[in-house]
C-alpha cells in the first residue's frame, strides 16, 4: 500500500514542469515558460509541421479547407487580441456614395455597375497596419483602404491598401509577418514601427517582402493624408458576365485630390504634436463640404494571359504595369458624411473579402484564399459571435432571408417556424435565388481546378526582385533619395550585424546602387553586384512627384504668422485671409494671444500643422529678435518658418523685408519662396508643391 505523499499518481506535477515556491525556487511562472531556442515547428497538439506553404489543389490551384495546419495557425492568430483588430487597429472612417459612369453589364453582372449614374451607398475605413488603436496616424506603414458597397444585391467589400502589393504570397505566413513587425513581446517596444531587428530579420529572410517594402519606404508609406493616396484591391479578382464568361481584374482607387506625402522628419514630429493628424484632416475636409473623391478603376486581363507578362497574376506581390493593362474608370467614389459615433460605425465596421456579390468572383491567389477564411474568423472573435453582420454598420440595405438562427448577439426575431430548406410547411420559402429570379450564381461557372494535393510554391512566384527594381526605377531622384534615407534610418537602428548584412544581400539583388548607398550609412561593405534581376524598365502610376501638380488645393492649410501688437498686421491678415479663401485654402492666423481674428497662439503652433506659411510684414520683430515674449517658447515664430521651408512647403512674407527669411535660414530666392506682394505666385506654389517632398531643391541627393 502506498503512503500519502508518494508521487506515483500519473497526474502528479512532474518536477521538470513545476517547482514549489520557496526561498530556494524560481517563480511559479517559470513552469509555463516555453524555450524555442531548439526544436522544430509543431501544431498546438505537438504534431510536426514540415513547411510554411498552404495545401492547394495543384501548384496554382485554390487553398483547401482541409488544410488543418493552415486553419489552426490562422485561427490562433485571428484570436490573439480582443477586442481591437490584430492589424489595422488604428483607423478612421466615413460614409459616401459610389456613382457608376456607365452601364458595365458588358464586362460584369454586378448590379451596382449596371446603369449609368446608378448610386450606391458606401462606407470607407482608412487605417495603418502595425500600430495599436492608440498609435499615431503618421507612422510609416502600409495604409488600409477598405470600402464597403451597400449594393442592391448585398454588401460587397474591397478590403485593400494604399499599396498595390503585399509582403507575402501565402496567407499561412501572415502570423509570422505580423509577429515580426509588431512590438517585441517582452517590452512592447517599438510601437507602430518596423525599425527593429525582428521586422528586418523577417524581411531579409522572406524576399517576397521586397516589393511592398520599397513602396512603404517611399512616400507611399507616409501619405500627406488619407485623401492624398490611392487605393488598391491588391489581389486579382474576376468580373463575371451574365453568360458566365469571366476576366481577371485588379481594383484601383485613383485619388482626385492628387497624391502627396510627408517628409519623414515631419511625420515624426506630427506623431508627437497631433497623433490624430489624418483623422482630423479627413473629418475637417468632409465637414467643410470638400469631401474627398476617387475614380474607381479596374485593369481587365484575359485569364489566358495570367502568365503572359513575365510574372503570375495570382502572385499578390506583383503589379500589372499600366502599359500592359490600362485603367478603365468605372465610377466615382465620394465621401461626404462623417460618422455619428466612432465606435458604433468605424470601430464596429467588420470587413471581409468574402462579402462578395454576383458578377464578381475570387481568383486562386493563395493570399486571397487564406483571407477568405481569416477575416470571417477574425470578425467572429471581435464581435464575440456569429451575428456581427446584424450590427447597423454591417447590415446590408436589402432584406435578409435565410435559416441562420440564434447565437451570441442575435437581434432578429424570426417568425418562420420552419428554418430549413427544402420545406413545404413554409411554402418552400426562403427560395434559392435561382428559383426566384435567376440571379443566383456567385462562382464563375466555368472555373475548373484540378491537381495533386501539394504544399509547394509555384515556380511562377519565384522572382522577388524584378518588380521592386521596376518600382525604384520609376521614381524621381528625390523620391529615390528619400526611399534610401528611410532604409538607412530603419536599418541603422538594428542591433544584429547579421541582419544588417542579410538586408544588404536582398537590397543588392534589387539594385547594387541602393545596397552601396545603404551600406555607406551602416559602415559596412556592400556585396558584389548581383545583376540577375537588374534592368532599366519603368512604369507609370507609381511615382508621387511624377504625377504632377495637385488637381485641387482646396482644404490645404496656410499658417499666417502675425502679431497682436499691430493693427496694421491684423488688417493685412484680413485681406490675405480673404484672398486665400477664394482658392479654398484653410487659413489659420497665429499670434501671441488669442483675440479677434487670431485662431492659434505661437505656443501651440507648429510648421507641421500647415501646408504653407506666410509672415505678415508687421510681425518682423518676432523673427529678428527685437521682440521677445514669455507667451511662447523663445524663437518659436522663427522655428515655424524654418521648419516649413525645411519640410518643402511654400513660404512667403508680406512686405519687402528679407530679415525674416535670414533669421530662419531661408534663402531669399528659390522655388517656393515668395517675397513682397506675390500671393498669386504663392497660391501657384501650392499647386506645384505637395506632390511629394514638395520643392525638391531643398533636399540633398547623394553624390
Amino acid at each position: 500500500m502506498l503512503g500519502l505523499g508518494q508521487a506515483t499518481c500519473p497526474f502528479a506535477e512532474p518536477a521538470a514542469l513545476y517547482k514549489r515556491q520557496d526561498s530556494q525556487s524560481l517563480s511559479h511562472l517559470d513552469a509555463y515558460k516555453v524555450d524555442d531556442s531548439t526544436g522544430y515547428l509543431t501544431s498546438d497538439v505537438g504534431g510536426p509541421i514540415q513547411d510554411q506553404i498552404s495545401l492547394k489543389a495543384g501548384v496554382r490551384g485554390p487553398t483547401l479547407l482541409e488544410d488543418f495546419m493552415f486553419r489552426q495557425k490562422i485561427q490562433r492568430f485571428d484570436h490573439e487580441r480582443v477586442p481591437e483588430r490584430a492589424v489595422h487597429a488604428r483607423g478612421a472612417g466615413a460614409h459616401g456614395t459610389f456613382t457608376s459612369y456607365a452601364d458595365w453589364s458588358n464586362i460584369t453582372a454586378a448590379s451596382f455597375l449596371n446603369a449609368t449614374g446608378k448610386t450606391t451607398p458606401v462606407f470607407v475605413r482608412f487605417s495603418t497596419v502595425a500600430g495599436s488603436r492608440g498609435s499615431a496616424d503618421t507612422a510609416r506603414d502600409v495604409h488600409g483602404f477598405a470600402t464597403r458597397f451597400y449594393t442592391d444585391e448585398g454588401n460587397f467589400d474591397i478590403v485593400g491598401n494604399n499599396i498595390p502589393v503585399f509582403f507575402i504570397q501565402d496567407a499561412i505566413q501572415f502570423p509570422d509577418l505580423i509577429h515580426a513587425v509588431k512590438p517585441r513581446p517582452d517590452s512592447e517596444i517599438p510601437q507602430a514601427a518596423t525599425a527593429h531587428d525582428s521586422a528586418w530579420d523577417f524581411f531579409s529572410q522572406q524576399p517576397s517582402t521586397m516589393h511592398t517594402l520599397f513602396w512603404a519606404m517611399s512616400g507611399h508609406g507616409i501619405p500627406r493624408s488619407y485623401r492624398h493616396m490611392d487605393g488598391f484591391g491588391v489581389h486579382t479578382f474576376r468580373f463575371v458576365k451574365d453568360d458566365g464568361s469571366s476576366k481577371f481584374i485588379k481594383w484601383h482607387f485613383k485619388t482626385r485630390q492628387g497624391k502627396a506625402s510627408l517628409v519623414w522628419e515631419e511625420a515624426q514630429i506630427i506623431s508627437g504634436k497631433n497623433a490624430d493628424f489624418h483623422r482630423q484632416d479627413l473629418w475637417d475636409a468632409i465637414e467643410s463640404g470638400n469631401g474627398p473623391e476617387w475614380d474607381v478603376c479596374v485593369q481587365i486581363i484575359d485569364e489566358a494571359k495570367a502568365l503572359a507578362f513575365g510574372f503570375d497574376l495570382l502572385d499578390p506581390t506583383k503589379i500589372i504595369p499600366e502599359e500592359y493593362a490600362p485603367l478603365t474608370k468605372l465610377g466615382v467614389l465620394k465621401l461626404d458624411r462623417n460618422p455619428t459615433n466612432y465606435f458604433a460605425e468605424t470601430e464596429q465596421a467588420m470587413f471581409q473579402p468574402g462579402h462578395i456579390v454576383r458578377g464578381i468572383d475570387f481568383s486562386e491567389d493563395p493570399l486571397l484564399q487564406g483571407r477568405l477564411f481569416s477575416y470571417l474568423d477574425t470578425q467572429l472573435n471581435r464581435n464575440g459571435g456569429p451575428n456581427f453582420e446584424q450590427l447597423p454598420i454591417n447590415m446590408p440595405r436589402v432584406p435578409i432571408h435565410n435559416n441562420n438562427r440564434d447565437g451570441a448577439g442575435q437581434t432578429f426575431i424570426h417568425t418562420n417556424k420552419y428554418p430549413y430548406t427544402p420545406n413545404t410547411l413554409n411554402n418552400g420559402y426562403p427560395l434559392q435565388a435561382n428559383q426566384q429570379h435567376g440571379r443566383g450564381f456567385f462562382t464563375t461557372p466555368g472555373r475548373i481546378v484540378s491537381g495533386s494535393l501539394v504544399r509547394e510554391v509555384s515556380s511562377t512566384f519565384d522572382d522577388h526582385w524584378t518588380q521592386p527594381r521596376l518600382f525604384y526605377n520609376s521614381l524621381t531622384p528625390v523620391e529615390q533619395q528619400f526611399l534610401i534615407n528611410a532604409i538607412r534610418f530603419e536599418s541603422s537602428l538594428l542591433r544584429s550585424e547579421q541582419v544588417k548584412k542579410n538586408v544588404l544581400t536582398q537590397l543588392n539583388r534589387v539594385s547594387h546602387d541602393v545596397a552601396v548607398r545603404v551600406a555607406s550609412a551602416l559602415g559596412l561593405n556592400a556585396p558584389a553586384a548581383d545583376d540577375k534581376y537588374y534592368h532599366n524598365n519603368k512604369t507609370a502610376g507609381v511615382s508621387i512627384l511624377g504625377s504632377g501638380p495637385l488637381p485641387t488645393i482646396k482644404t490645404l492649410r496656410v499658417g499666417v504668422l502675425a502679431t497682436t501688437k499691430s493693427s496694421a498686421a491684423l488688417d493685412q491678415v484680413g485681406k490675405l485671409r480673404d484672398r486665400l479663401k477664394r482658392d479654398g485654402l484653410m487659413v489659420t492666423v497665429v499670434a501671441e494671444t488669442l483675440s479677434k481674428g487670431v485662431d492659434q497662439t505661437y505656443s501651440t503652433a507648429d510648421a507641421t500643422a500647415f501646408d504653407g506659411v506666410v509672415v505678415v510684414d508687421a510681425a518682423e520683430g518676432l523673427f529678428t529678435g527685437t521682440e521677445t515674449s514669455p507667451l511662447f517658447p523663445r524663437g518659436r515664430p522663427t522655428e515655424i518658418l524654418r521648419d516649413a521651408y525645411r519640410f518643402g512647403k511654400p513660404v512667403g512674407v508680406l512686405g519687402k523685408s528679407e530679415k525674416v527669411f535670414e533669421s530662419a535660414d531661408v534663402p531669399a530666392e528659390g522655388e517656393g519662396v515668395y517675397k513682397e506682394e506675390a500671393m498669386e505666385k504663392f497660391v501657384e506654389g501650392f499647386e506645384k508643391g505637395l506632390a511629394i517632398f514638395k520643392f525638391t531643391d531643398r533636399f540633398a541627393l547623394d553624390s
